[in-house]
């Protein structure tokens, strides 16, 4: 039976992406297809895919292509969670693969270059079936993610950053993660979105919680405080009582001009409000978490903390 939507309007809502099956549907006849094949009008994608030019296709029609050529699917992994940053997403590398998710029961698959299916329990549900186009629940992505990612510092940036970037909660996570009865990684995922939800939104910031200051003994800081001296600027860490401020930058490098001159800003103002500000990196979190702990507590004792630094189990060999 013809569909009662014109075909155009099918092309323009899958950014110029057809199946062989969804033509035929409006339609059109097999010698049609053939005819705008043969015109050069329309392009073969993938087997009983088709794309309205012969040129390179771009993210987003690499996905659908990806969905139809393998229908019923969703995307899922990093592909679910690029759609639905939607377009105009800087720094994503838009020529990888595409994740696709199918059906667990599903077992006959011939998936085209470029896709990489997974098999998914429960699609059916976990799915936003209206979403253009399909994909699997942010949630569910991430939790996919992080529970495969190649080390638990990837994992952790995974979580922090879907919340950072206010795709999704933390409480939604942990739902995400309690409903399923087999997840790599559960614990330190759990945990890592319980710490998230107390205010460390980054992997660094879960880092310095749980490798510096949690195991060595210092006091419970605030986290994301904002300055209200210098209008809309929120510290990462701020130890109100002693007036230490640490500062941690994730970046491996200052990407700008304009980036570098708002850090030696922020530290400018903390020292005119009469705090320290400190700013620590990677290697002073994850690669010498004790001697970093060490120092700081050494400039927390010299602004008035009185409390004991505890050696954690590392602390011998570091």
């Amino acid at each position: 039976m013809p569909s009662p939507y014109p075909l155009a309007n099918l092309l323009a809502l899958q950014a110029g992406v057809v199946s062989r099956r969804q033509a035929l549907r409006h339609g059109l006849q097999p010698h049609d297809v053939r005819r705008m094949l043969r015109r050069r009008e329309w392009g073969v994608a993938a087997t009983g895919v088709y794309v309205n030019h012969t040129g390179d296709l771009g993210w987003l029609q690499r996905a659908w292509v990806a969905v139809l050529a393998l229908e019923p699917a969703a995307l899922c992994h990093g592909s679910a969670i690029r759609a639905a940053h939607g377009p105009g997403l800087r720094g994503h590398d838009d020529t990888g693969s595409v994740h696709v998710a199918v059906d667990r029961t599903r077992r006959t698959l011939v998936a085209p270059a470029g896709v990489v299916p997974h098999h998914l329990a429960d699609l059916e549900t976990k799915a936003h079936w209206h979403t253009s186009p399909p994909r699997v629940r942010v949630e569910q992505a991430v939790v996919d993610l992080a529970a495969e990612a190649p080390d638990e510092m990837r994992a952790i940036a995974t979580l922090s950053d879907a919340v950072q970037t206010r795709l999704t909660t933390p409480a939604r996570l942990l739902d995400a993660v309690d409903s399923r009865t087999r997840v790599p990684r559960r614990m330190l995922l759990t945990d890592v979105l319980h710490d998230v939800a107390a205010g460390a939104c980054s992997a660094l910031e879960h880092g310095y919680l749980t490798r510096i200051e949690r195991p060595h003994g210092f006091p419970i800081a605030g986290r994301q405080c904002r300055d209200s001296l210098r209008g809309p600027i929120y510290r990462d860490v701020e130890y109100v009582d002693l007036g230490l401020v640490v500062e941690l930058d994730g970046r491996l490098f200052h990407d700008t001009a304009s980036g570098r001159d708002l850090d030696l800003d922020r530290d400018l103002f903390a020292a005119v409000s009469g705090r320290q500000s400190v700013r620590l990196g990677w290697g002073q979190v994850f690669g010498r978490p004790c001697r970093t702990a060490r120092a700081l507590g050494a400039l927390a004792r010299q602004r008035g903390w009185y409390g004991t630094l505890r050696h954690c189990p590392d602390c011998s060999s570091a």
